[in-house]
């Protein structure tokens, strides 16, 4: 099953799938089809492996996942982590945005 049809069967239970967990087995074996958006803050040395706040964008299907770490978090935390699932593509890259801008 792939990542779209999950979310479309949790969605006709009745589920709100904007803030739901994908199972292991589905966010490990599907690749996206497409990365909408992707940004990373990262002020020091490029060949540092540390935390770093990002947002991206990618779309499984007819379905957009937005995930990422605020810009307002620390450097090199894991810290003020968020994600949204929506079928929106303005939506979801305006939310993305709006966490790293």
């Amino acid at each position: 099953m792939s990542i779209s049809e999950w979310l479309d069967k949790k969605e006709a239970e009745g589920v709100d799938v904007s803030q739901i967990a994908l199972p292991d087995e589905l966010s490990f074996d599907e690749a996206p089809d497409e990365t909408v958006y992707f940004k990373v803050v990262k002020p020091c040395s490029f060949l540092c492996a540390g935390n770093h706040p990002f947002s991206t964008v990618e779309r499984f299907g007819h379905w957009y996942y937005c995930r990422g770490q605020d810009k307002k978090a620390a450097i090199h935390t894991t810290e003020m982590q968020w994600r949204l699932f929506t079928k929106d593509r303005d939506l979801a890259v305006k939310t993305a945005r709006s966490h790293i801008e």
